[in-house]
């Protein structure tokens, strides 16, 4: 507690910003756990060894930017096509991943657009790995999404649909408000 999470929590506090990791892990590790079209990965930060239920492999991010973790994280993990998703974005299903690795197969990339103007997962062709596109990205702003199609210029890229991406105060109660009208229904 008040590691993770730190934009989130500025705005509910760290305890509900804590909770909130841990269900929305906890769930996506249940969703997305053991399948044997692909392999899970969670990657974490601090680089701490830890052990999760439902991951196959747990790896430290590294340090940087998001986009210098991804990076790192890309040269570090095994050829082939790579799939990065946020442990934000609770509504995340095993549908979005195969859509996703699908994607790949007609693109050279593929993006999991969120309602903030970044994305909840994004990925690449093994070829795109060599060319990742996070140079001057302005990270945890609007214009994220816009930044990382920017150097994706030229090339196939997919995207999914449009899902929640916890980062905030505001993004933390429509997706509250969102999870108990699917619970009334």
């Amino acid at each position: 507690m008040g590691q993770g999470k730190r934009r989130l929590a500025a705005d509910v506090g760290d305890l509900t910003a804590h909770r909130f990791q841990c269900v929305s892990l906890g769930r996506l590790l249940r969703e997305l756990g053991p399948d044997s079209h692909w392999r899970l990965w969670l990657a974490i930060t601090p680089d701490e060894p830890l052990q999760f239920p439902g991951a196959d492999h747990v790896i430290g991010q590294g340090e940087g930017d998001l986009g210098e973790r991804m990076t790192g994280l890309s040269v570090r993990l095994a050829p082939g096509p790579l799939i990065f998703i946020g442990s934000d974005a609770p509504e995340v299903a095993r549908a979005d991943i195969d859509a996703a690795f699908a994607a790949l197969e007609r693109g050279d990339a593929v993006l999991g657009p969120a309602l903030d103007g970044g994305y909840w997962l994004i990925g690449f062709t093994h070829a795109q790995r060599q060319h990742l596109p996070f140079s001057r990205v302005r990270w945890s702003t609007p214009h994220a999404r816009a930044d990382t199609l920017d150097n994706l210029a030229g090339k196939r890229v997919e995207m999914l649909r449009e899902l929640e991406d916890v980062d905030d105060g505001a993004s933390y109660r429509r997706w509250r408000e969102t999870a108990a009208r699917r619970r009334g229904a």
